[in-house]
Formats: C-alpha cells, structure tokens, sequence
C-alpha cells in the first residue's frame, strides 16, 4: 500500500501539470485574442477618428471658401453700387443743369416780352415743358435706380441661392 500513495501522488501531480499547461496555453491564447482585438480596436478606433477629422478640416475648408466667396460678392456688389450711385448722380445734375438752362432760357425769352398775353403763354409754355421733362427724367432715373438695385443685389442673391443649396444637401455629400 505504500506504493498506491506514490502513485497517487505522481497522477495528482501530472493532472496538476497538465492542468497548468494547459492553463497557460488557453491564457497565452486569452492573451493574443485580446492583444488582436484590443489592435483591431485601436485600429478602428484611429480610422474613424481620422475620418472625422478629415470630414471636419473638409467643411472648415469650404466653410472657409465660401466666406471668401462672400467676401467677394459683396465686394462686387459695393463697387456696383458705388459705380451706380455716381452714375446716378451726374445723371442727376445733368438733369438738373438741362432745366436750369431751360429756366434761365425762358426768363431771357420773358424779359424780351412786349405784351402780357405772350409773358403768359411763354410761362405756360415753360411750365408744361419743365413739368413734362422733369416727369421724363424722373422715369429715367428710376429705371436706372431700380437696374442699379438689380445689379447690385445680383451678387448676393447668387450667394444666398448657392447657401440654400448647400444646406439643401446632406452632410455626407
């Protein structure tokens, strides 16, 4: 009976070998499947985050041209104007030169006057012409006024269309 301990003891030391062994083995293959799926992660994990910040430097870039973009049409929109109003201005005082002239034309023709029937037609006739000139022009610069609004806004109108269109589309695009 001395031998059945012995022998006991070398299977109970053999199975708490083959215990260990195979102990170790399933923890070292434990082991590489964690390292692999934690590297999987991390590698998805990078990837997403730099697609992310390439989406986000991607809108900052075109955030930032179309800023510029605005920059521009309202700067071309400023010069329209600016060019319009000074068009419209000696259009103005063209204007009003031609009725002072028309003016100062009629007074000479008054003074030369010999009788008050043709002092009165010479003002009638004064009178209609200034009105109906002035009416005239008047047309005339707001036409122009109002192509000059057209023109101006033009630039701008463009941009806001090209706004709602671009947040007409979805992020993704």
């Amino acid at each position: 009976m001395a031998t059945e301990p012995k022998t006991e003891s070398k299977r109970a030391i053999a199975l708490v070998e083959n215990a260990a062994t195979q102990g170790a083995a399933q923890t070292k293959k434990i082991m590489d499947n964690g390292a692999t799926t934690a590297r999987t992660a991390m590698e998805k994990g990078m990837e997403q985050a730099t697609k992310t910040a390439e989406g986000f430097f991607k809108a900052a870039e075109e955030a930032a041209e179309f800023g510029r973009g605005n920059i521009e049409a309202f700067t071309k929109a400023t010069q329209t104007l600016t060019v319009g109003f000074q068009d419209l201005g000696k259009q103005y005082f063209a204007v009003s030169q031609a009725l002072t002239d028309h003016a100062l034309e009629s007074a000479k023709a008054l003074a030369a006057v010999k009788s008050l029937k043709e002092a009165a037609d010479i003002q009638a006739a004064f009178a209609k012409a200034s009105l109906e000139r002035t009416m005239s022009e008047a047309t005339k610069l707001q036409e122009a006024a109002y192509r000059l609004a057209e023109q101006a806004s033009a630039p701008l109108a463009a941009r806001m269309t090209l706004a709602v269109e671009k947040m007409g589309k979805p992020l993704a695009a």
